[in-house]
């Protein structure tokens, strides 16, 4: 019945939730532009219908990321009031400018995507397609950015919080907020793009995998197959060089972290002694014993990662006081295990690829009922990322900065430990709203459960329902209104017979 473990654990459930649509939303907005895009250059009916039947499932997403997403903002309010206080001027700043340089925008050419295709012209429904996909990408740009600030702020000093002309006080000391005097040195704080470019891909993963899911359905069914053929083609390459692009940045935001927040590092790796720093793939981190169980590992390879040395001294959570050091073990397990199935999807989607060259792909039954059950992994390489972000940040809320020496160490005091600047951070037993009772974040906490419990079961019912129904046909336009290529199309539509991209006659079914 602690107060803050509650609030943490509530917060955690609701974005958990909360976080599987957007980034759907983010993928699937890519291929639809992909879609459509063909459908203007090829004037093909399939890609048309590819489109208008991904877009209510992209519509269904929407709808419920919107739902999801609404309590968190309140829980801001409630549960978080301290630390509200604390980071209300950056965090308004940033969630004032997402929502209007991306939510409106999203929002406001969204009733042309799903509503418009029989009310405007082709290319005005691809601009708004494209819009809503942008709209999409910049509203995780702020979220970022605000994410961002707290784990290496920027841009900002602190000034006292002041109630009718004079200084709050807490025990005796003024409390602080961090007020912004540089907006972009706080948009573009040491860790903001790192951390969106890999967000960026993540988010392309899941929305890819999610797409080549219920595509790979279709296919083993026998069912839609031109057009099962052609959403998993566009989703493949997306998936393909994202699974591939966010290796290289996933290396790169692990400089940063490093760099900023080296007891994260620390933990990810379960590395406790400073010196050659081993790449674990595999243990069990023990935090009382200060050792990993059954360690595999690659002797220097964190060392050489970091620094480019195998044999360079990389920063253990011997710097940092016991109570200065993140939760391990999940931190560890978290890290790892979204590393694994990062390889995971290169290996998939490299594959797929291949055998698509080779046009052996769709024979490949047992390769396609791996596709239907994977779209689970990336949403859990997902949850997972920010698990070990967020978690690995503790105790802080608001991290303060690590100084470093000439050699490579960071700053120790007199005791051999890392000596925080309390007054530039803000601990997470310190945001939580000492008014809430632990009692009341419990109610409310199961209350959230059961209603994200409904939503969910109503996602998974209603998409159950557009994927047993399928895309609907498309009504064919005059022949004067098409191109050559479009009156191939049409031609291959009305015989009934389709040539697959593995170069197969079959049957194509609407």
């Amino acid at each position: 019945m602690d107060p803050v473990l509650l609030s943490r654990l509530q917060f955690a459930l609701t974005i958990a939730f909360h976080y599987i649509f957007p980034p759907l939303t983010i993928g699937m907005g890519i291929v639809l532009v992909w879609l459509e895009g063909n459908f203007l250059r090829t004037r093909l009916p399939i890609y048309e219908k590819a489109a208008r039947f991904w877009t209510k499932i992209f519509a269904l997403n929407f709808a419920i990321g919107v739902a999801s997403g609404i309590v968190m903002e309140f829980q801001f309010g409630t549960n978080w009031a301290t630390y509200s206080r604390f980071v209300g001027d950056v965090f308004g700043s940033a969630l004032a400018a997402e929502g209007i340089f991306a939510f409106f925008l999203e929002s406001g050419f969204l009733a042309i995507l799903v509503f418009g295709w029989d009310r405007v012209g082709p290319r005005m429904h691809f601009f708004s397609t494209l819009m809503v996909a942008l709209g999409s990408i910049f509203s995780s740009v702020w979220i970022v950015v605000a994410n961002s600030w707290q784990q290496t702020p920027a841009g900002h000093h602190f000034v006292p919080v002041v109630r009718d002309g004079v200084p709050l006080l807490k025990d005796g000391a003024p409390v602080l907020r961090a007020e912004i005097v540089d907006f972009w040195a706080m948009v573009f704080n040491p860790s903001t793009m790192h951390r969106l470019v890999h967000v960026w891909f993540g988010a392309f993963i899941m929305g890819a995998f999610f797409i080549m899911s219920i595509s790979a359905f279709y296919l083993l069914k026998r069912r839609h197959q031109e057009f099962a053929q052609r959403s998993f083609d566009g989703a493949l390459i997306l998936a393909t060089v994202s699974s591939i692009a966010i290796l290289f940045s996933g290396h790169f935001q692990a400089d940063s972290v490093y760099e900023h927040q080296p007891a994260k590092m620390a933990a990810f790796e379960a590395h406790f002694e400073t010196g050659r720093g081993d790449l674990s793939l595999f243990g069990i981190p023990d935090a009382e014993e200060e050792k990993v169980h059954l360690e595999v590992a690659v002797p220097g390879g964190l060392s050489y990662l970091l620094e480019g040395d195998p044999d360079a001294a990389i920063v253990g959570l011997d710097r940092f006081r016991p109570e200065d050091r993140p939760p391990l073990l999940l931190t560890f397990a978290s890290y790892h295990v979204m590393i694994i199935l990062g390889f995971t999807f290169i290996g998939l989607t490299v594959l797929a690829s291949f055998l698509r060259l080779r046009k052996r792909l769709y024979r490949q039954r047992w390769l396609l009922w791996i596709f239907v059950i994977a779209v689970i992994l990336p949403i859990l390489s997902n949850e997972l990322g920010w698990v070990a972000a967020e978690v690995g940040r503790q105790p802080w809320s608001v991290h303060p900065p690590v100084e470093w020496t000439a050699q490579g160490d960071v700053v120790v005091g007199p005791d051999g430990f890392v000596a925080y600047d309390e007054s530039q951070g803000l601990r997470t037993v310190d945001a939580v709203s000492p008014t809430v009772r632990a009692e009341q974040v419990l109610g409310s906490l199961i209350g959230f459960g059961l209603i994200y419990l409904l939503l969910l079961l109503v996602w998974l019912f209603v998409l159950d329902r557009k994927i047993r129904q399928g895309p609907e046909p498309v009504e064919e336009p005059p022949d004067d209104d098409k191109d050559l290529l479009g009156a191939v199309g049409k031609r291959a539509t009305h015989t009934g017979r389709m040539v697959d991209p593995d170069g197969e006659s079959a049957e194509s079914r609407a």
